[in-house]
C-alpha cells in the first residue's frame, strides 16, 4: 500500500470519527431520563419515550463500537501494520479495505 492510499484511508477514518461525534450530539436528547409523571405524559406516551430511549442507547453503543474499531485501525496505521491481517499477517485485499477500512483480518481468517 502506498502513502497516498494510506492517507486516503486515514482521511476517511478521521471523517467517520467526526461524523460519529456529530451523531453523538444529535442523539444525546433521545438518551435523557424519561419522566414518570403521569400528569404530564400518558402511560402510552411514556412507553413510547422509554422505547425511544432504549433505541437511542443501542444506537450510541453501536457508534461507540465503531469508534473503537476506527481507533484500532488508526493505531495499526501508526504501527505500520494497517492493511495486514492481525491473525495471519497476510495482506488484506484492497477491495475489502475499501469496503470497510476498519477490518483487522483478511477474508480467509474472517471466515474462520
Amino acid at each position: 500500500m502506498n502513502d497516498s492510499e494510506l492517507k486516503g484511508f486515514r482521511a476517511r477514518l478521521e471523517d467517520e470519527l467526526a461524523a460519529l461525534d456529530h451523531e453523538d450530539d444529535l442523539g444525546a436528547e433521545g438518551q435523557k431520563v424519561v419522566t414518570l409523571d403521569q400528569q404530564s405524559v400518558g402511560r402510552l406516551s411514556r412507553m413510547d419515550a422509554l422505547q425511544g430511549q432504549a433505541m437511542a442507547k443501542a444506537t450510541q453503543a453501536r457508534r461507540e463500537a465503531h469508534r473503537i474499531r476506527i481507533h484500532a485501525a488508526l493505531a495499526r496505521m501508526e504501527d505500520g501494520e494497517f492493511g495486514y491481517c492481525t491473525d495471519c499477517g497476510e495482506e488484506i485485499a484492497p477491495k475489502r479495505l475499501e469496503l470497510d477500512p476498519t477490518v483487522p483480518t483478511c477474508i480467509s481468517c474472517a471466515q474462520g
